[in-house]
Protein backbone atom coordinates (compact mmCIF):
# COMPACT_ATOMS: atom_id res chain seq x y z
CA UNK A 1 0.00 0.00 0.00
CA UNK A 2 2.29 2.48 0.91
CA UNK A 3 4.74 1.58 -1.98
CA UNK A 4 1.79 2.57 -4.18
CA UNK A 5 1.05 5.81 -2.49
CA UNK A 6 4.86 6.54 -2.72
CA UNK A 7 4.74 5.94 -6.57
CA UNK A 8 1.61 7.95 -7.08
CA UNK A 9 3.05 11.33 -4.92
CA UNK A 10 6.55 10.58 -7.67
CA UNK A 11 4.22 10.81 -10.65
CA UNK A 12 2.71 13.90 -9.23
CA UNK A 13 6.47 15.93 -9.00
CA UNK A 14 7.52 13.64 -12.43
CA UNK A 15 4.73 15.40 -14.13
CA UNK A 16 5.45 18.52 -13.25
CA UNK A 17 9.22 18.20 -13.94
CA UNK A 18 9.35 19.63 -17.67
CA UNK A 19 12.88 21.35 -16.51
CA UNK A 20 15.08 21.21 -13.51
CA UNK A 21 17.55 23.89 -12.69
CA UNK A 22 20.43 22.45 -10.85
CA UNK A 23 21.37 25.76 -8.92
CA UNK A 24 22.91 28.70 -10.80
CA UNK A 25 26.00 30.26 -9.74
CA UNK A 26 26.53 31.09 -6.29
CA UNK A 27 27.39 34.67 -5.20
CA UNK A 28 29.20 35.10 -1.97
CA UNK A 29 27.12 38.10 -0.42
CA UNK A 30 29.16 40.14 2.42
CA UNK A 31 26.42 39.83 4.51
CA UNK A 32 26.34 39.03 8.43
CA UNK A 33 24.84 35.56 7.11
CA UNK A 34 27.72 35.14 5.00
CA UNK A 35 31.13 36.39 6.89
CA UNK A 36 33.77 35.18 4.68
CA UNK A 37 36.37 38.10 3.20
CA UNK A 38 34.53 40.76 5.38
CA UNK A 39 35.93 42.81 8.20
CA UNK A 40 35.08 42.83 11.66
CA UNK A 41 33.26 46.09 13.26
CA UNK A 42 35.71 47.62 15.90
CA UNK A 43 35.74 50.93 18.51
CA UNK A 44 38.83 51.92 20.11
CA UNK A 45 38.41 52.80 23.84
CA UNK A 46 41.63 54.43 24.76
CA UNK A 47 44.40 52.18 24.37
CA UNK A 48 41.71 49.29 23.65
CA UNK A 49 40.19 47.73 20.29
CA UNK A 50 36.66 46.53 20.78
CA UNK A 51 35.73 44.30 17.89
CA UNK A 52 31.87 44.12 17.63
CA UNK A 53 29.66 41.41 15.49
CA UNK A 54 26.12 40.51 15.84
CA UNK A 55 25.08 36.74 15.96
CA UNK A 56 21.88 35.17 15.32
CA UNK A 57 19.09 34.98 18.27
CA UNK A 58 18.92 31.74 20.25
CA UNK A 59 15.74 29.99 20.36
CA UNK A 60 14.42 28.58 23.39
CA UNK A 61 11.81 26.60 23.47
CA UNK A 62 9.31 25.05 26.24
CA UNK A 63 7.97 21.92 26.63
CA UNK A 64 4.07 21.54 26.88
CA UNK A 65 2.89 18.22 29.54
CA UNK A 66 1.95 15.55 27.12
CA UNK A 67 -2.11 15.52 26.58
CA UNK A 68 -4.26 13.17 26.01
CA UNK A 69 -7.45 12.59 24.34
CA UNK A 70 -8.58 11.54 20.77
CA UNK A 71 -8.36 14.72 19.55
CA UNK A 72 -4.82 15.82 20.99
CA UNK A 73 -3.87 11.96 19.26
CA UNK A 74 -5.00 13.27 15.40
CA UNK A 75 -3.35 16.62 16.40
CA UNK A 76 0.06 15.07 17.20
CA UNK A 77 -0.75 13.21 14.19
CA UNK A 78 -1.33 15.75 12.18
CA UNK A 79 1.49 18.19 13.17
CA UNK A 80 4.11 14.94 12.97
CA UNK A 81 2.78 14.40 9.07
CA UNK A 82 2.84 17.74 8.14
CA UNK A 83 6.66 17.98 9.04
CA UNK A 84 7.33 14.76 6.79
CA UNK A 85 5.04 16.18 3.78
CA UNK A 86 5.22 19.83 3.52
CA UNK A 87 9.09 19.90 2.12
CA UNK A 88 8.19 17.74 -0.30
CA UNK A 89 5.05 20.27 -1.24
CA UNK A 90 7.90 22.79 -1.48
CA UNK A 91 9.64 20.63 -4.25
CA UNK A 92 6.32 20.27 -6.15
CA UNK A 93 5.96 24.24 -6.06
CA UNK A 94 9.50 24.76 -7.45
CA UNK A 95 9.08 21.74 -9.97
CA UNK A 96 5.31 23.51 -11.40
CA UNK A 97 6.88 26.47 -11.65
CA UNK A 98 10.06 25.55 -13.55
CA UNK A 99 7.74 23.47 -16.37
CA UNK A 100 5.20 25.97 -16.81
CA UNK A 101 8.40 28.73 -16.92
CA UNK A 102 9.78 26.18 -19.65
CA UNK A 103 7.21 25.61 -21.67
CA UNK A 104 6.40 28.91 -22.20
CA UNK A 105 9.83 30.48 -23.01
CA UNK A 106 10.28 27.27 -25.54
CA UNK A 107 7.05 26.83 -26.81
CA UNK A 108 7.26 23.04 -26.83
CA UNK A 109 5.15 20.81 -28.92
CA UNK A 110 3.21 17.86 -27.52
CA UNK A 111 5.51 14.98 -28.57
CA UNK A 112 8.81 17.17 -28.02
CA UNK A 113 7.41 17.94 -24.57
CA UNK A 114 6.24 14.35 -23.42
CA UNK A 115 9.81 13.26 -24.27
CA UNK A 116 11.47 16.13 -22.14
CA UNK A 117 8.88 14.97 -19.21
CA UNK A 118 9.04 11.54 -19.24
CA UNK A 119 12.96 11.74 -19.12
CA UNK A 120 12.63 13.85 -16.21
CA UNK A 121 9.82 11.34 -14.47
CA UNK A 122 13.12 8.66 -14.46
CA UNK A 123 15.41 11.33 -13.08
CA UNK A 124 12.89 11.90 -10.09
CA UNK A 125 12.30 8.57 -9.40
CA UNK A 126 16.43 8.35 -9.02
CA UNK A 127 16.13 11.41 -6.65
CA UNK A 128 13.04 10.81 -4.60
CA UNK A 129 12.60 7.27 -4.51
CA UNK A 130 14.78 6.60 -1.57
CA UNK A 131 13.77 9.96 0.70
CA UNK A 132 10.31 9.28 0.29
CA UNK A 133 10.36 5.43 1.05
CA UNK A 134 9.40 6.17 4.96
CA UNK A 135 6.70 8.15 3.75
CA UNK A 136 3.13 6.26 5.19
CA UNK A 137 -0.20 6.43 3.26
CA UNK A 138 -1.44 8.94 5.63
CA UNK A 139 1.20 11.53 5.04
CA UNK A 140 1.29 10.73 1.21
CA UNK A 141 -2.61 12.10 1.44
CA UNK A 142 -1.50 15.28 3.10
CA UNK A 143 0.84 15.83 0.72
CA UNK A 144 -1.65 15.59 -1.92
CA UNK A 145 -3.46 18.23 -0.45
CA UNK A 146 -0.31 20.75 -0.02
CA UNK A 147 0.66 20.36 -3.41
CA UNK A 148 -2.68 21.49 -4.23
CA UNK A 149 -1.90 24.03 -1.87
CA UNK A 150 1.36 25.35 -3.14
CA UNK A 151 0.61 24.76 -7.17
CA UNK A 152 -3.20 26.15 -6.89
CA UNK A 153 -4.55 23.06 -8.83
CA UNK A 154 -5.57 19.56 -7.70
CA UNK A 155 -3.27 16.78 -7.98
CA UNK A 156 -5.76 14.86 -10.70
CA UNK A 157 -4.98 18.30 -13.24
CA UNK A 158 -1.45 18.60 -12.76
CA UNK A 159 -1.39 14.73 -13.80
CA UNK A 160 -3.79 15.62 -16.61
CA UNK A 161 -2.03 18.75 -17.63
CA UNK A 162 1.18 17.34 -18.15
CA UNK A 163 0.66 13.57 -18.71
CA UNK A 164 -2.66 13.28 -19.45
CA UNK A 165 -6.63 12.45 -18.97
CA UNK A 166 -5.76 8.33 -18.99
CA UNK A 167 -2.95 9.15 -16.82
CA UNK A 168 -5.18 10.95 -14.64
CA UNK A 169 -7.98 8.68 -14.32
CA UNK A 170 -5.76 5.78 -13.65
CA UNK A 171 -3.93 7.40 -10.74
CA UNK A 172 -7.63 8.81 -9.56
CA UNK A 173 -8.59 5.20 -9.11
CA UNK A 174 -5.47 4.21 -6.97
CA UNK A 175 -5.90 7.08 -4.74
CA UNK A 176 -9.70 6.39 -4.06
CA UNK A 177 -8.44 2.58 -3.23
CA UNK A 178 -6.44 4.38 -0.47
CA UNK A 179 -9.63 6.91 0.92
CA UNK A 180 -8.52 10.22 -0.60
CA UNK A 181 -9.35 12.18 -3.90
CA UNK A 182 -6.75 13.75 -6.58
CA UNK A 183 -9.75 16.40 -7.43
CA UNK A 184 -10.55 17.28 -3.99
CA UNK A 185 -9.59 20.85 -3.58
CA UNK A 186 -7.45 22.26 -1.21
CA UNK A 187 -10.02 24.52 1.69
CA UNK A 188 -7.95 26.59 4.04
CA UNK A 189 -11.00 27.48 5.35
CA UNK A 190 -13.01 24.71 6.15
CA UNK A 191 -11.78 21.23 6.78
CA UNK A 192 -8.33 21.85 6.12
CA UNK A 193 -7.88 24.78 8.45
CA UNK A 194 -5.87 23.34 10.72
CA UNK A 195 -3.45 22.22 8.07
CA UNK A 196 -3.17 25.62 6.80
CA UNK A 197 -2.21 27.09 10.64
CA UNK A 198 0.73 24.96 10.62
CA UNK A 199 1.38 26.20 6.90
CA UNK A 200 0.97 29.75 8.33
CA UNK A 201 3.45 28.68 11.31
CA UNK A 202 6.04 27.68 9.09
CA UNK A 203 6.42 30.22 6.83
CA UNK A 204 6.54 32.51 9.78
CA UNK A 205 9.74 30.58 11.74
CA UNK A 206 7.31 29.27 14.17
CA UNK A 207 6.75 25.73 13.14
CA UNK A 208 9.94 24.12 14.50
CA UNK A 209 8.81 25.99 18.12
CA UNK A 210 5.56 24.35 17.79
CA UNK A 211 7.10 20.63 16.86
CA UNK A 212 9.54 21.09 19.72
CA UNK A 213 7.09 21.57 22.36
CA UNK A 214 4.88 19.04 21.33
CA UNK A 215 7.34 15.96 20.79
CA UNK A 216 10.50 17.62 22.59
CA UNK A 217 12.12 16.73 19.95
CA UNK A 218 13.47 18.97 16.77
CA UNK A 219 11.34 18.18 13.47
CA UNK A 220 12.82 15.68 11.24
CA UNK A 221 15.42 16.95 8.51
CA UNK A 222 13.50 15.08 5.08
CA UNK A 223 16.37 14.62 2.14
CA UNK A 224 14.94 17.10 -0.38
CA UNK A 225 17.56 17.75 -2.93
CA UNK A 226 18.84 21.19 -3.35
CA UNK A 227 18.01 21.40 -6.93
CA UNK A 228 14.42 21.33 -6.10
CA UNK A 229 14.13 24.34 -3.31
Amino acid sequence: MADRIRHTIIILLAAAAANIIAGGTEVKAQTPESPEGMYMHFMVEGRDTVFTDELPPARVYSRMPRQKGREWRRYYRLVHNFSKAYPYALAARHLVHEVDSTIEADNLKRAKRDRYINSMQKQLFEDFESSMRGLTVSQGALLMKLIDREVGKSSYMIIKDYKNGMAAGFWQGIAKIFGTDLKKPYDPEGEDRPIEELVQLWETGQFEGLYYSLFWKYPPEMEIPSKYR
